[in-house]
């Protein structure tokens, strides 16, 4: 299944899986006003479906080069301080529902990331990423800030005094120091990288749905939350799952020493 934009493509795979690729290779899939709308159509799309129809999605770009090359700068030229707000407000909000999403979501990262591209990808659950992949915040060359949470979850993956030199300087690295960082979680050869996405969705999958979303949720609410808070909400989502159809399946099988099968429910 695949739906008609004109700046991304949404497709689902085999086994719920679906892929999100953005789809501007001339502009190295920069991202303008369009593309990110679209996106947000995606989202919504995606938010309304079930399990059984929706169970991981992936976001990569078109073509080798990029995964995404920044924002576009052309539209930003012209913009007064409250479209540049609501600018950077509207990519906030729209990253954001990554984590809204009750999916795993991964960011198969497949050249630049750079500037909107690797927030985009920060805003994902983790990156697998190729060994092509360059990434960086350039935004202070252009005498800007990252505005769609990068000056956020950056130092959230690398620890503050790295994600400060890297703002700072707005040097790029490359895929193995990204990899040392704890920026990416794995980089393999360009060829790889899907059929890596794929197997490591594929693990994800074996386990219960539910019990998946809800770490998501737990993990990302923990952000926003004191230690002891965060404590509770994961106590309290520990014991709403004690009671869930996916435990007891789950359980039932590892004692008849079989594989479980979860519905997320």
């Amino acid at each position: 299944m695949a739906f008609e934009y004109q700046n991304i493509k949404l497709e689902s795979k085999e086994n719920g899986i679906w892929f999100l690729t953005l789809n501007r290779p001339e502009a190295l899939n920069a991202l303008n006003s369009s593309l990110l709308n679209e996106m947000a159509e995606a989202f919504r799309y995606l938010t309304e479906l079930n399990f059984e129809d929706a169970k991981a999605l992936v976001i990569t770009g078109s073509g080798e080069k990029a995964f995404v090359a920044g924002a576009d700068i052309k539209e930003m030229l012209d913009m007064n301080e409250d479209q540049a707000v609501q600018f950077a407000k509207r990519g906030q909000s729209i990253f954001h529902e990554i984590s809204l999403l009750r999916i795993p979501v991964i960011a198969a990262v497949n050249g630049f990331a750079l500037g909107g591209g690797l927030e985009l990808a920060l805003a994902c659950d983790f990156m697998i990423a190729s060994d092509n992949a360059k990434f960086g915040l350039p935004e202070v060359s252009l005498g800007l800030i990252p505005g769609f949470g990068g000056t956020v979850r950056l130092a959230r993956a690398v620890g503050m005094r790295k994600a400060r030199e890297l703002t700072y300087s707005g040097e790029m690295i490359n895929a193995p120091e990204a990899l040392r960082l704890g920026l990416v979680n794995h980089v393999v050869p360009q060829a790889e990288l899907i059929p890596t996405v794929m197997k490591k969705l594929e693990l994800i999958l074996s386990r219960s749905p539910l019990a998946v979303a809800e770490a998501k949720k737990s993990m990302n609410q923990a952000f926003d939350l004191e230690t002891e808070q965060a404590l509770e909400n994961e106590a309290q989502i520990f014991g709403a799952l004690a009671t869930s159809a996916d435990m007891k399946e789950g359980t039932k099988a590892f004692v008849e020493k079989r594989k479980p099968v979860f519905k997320g429910e």
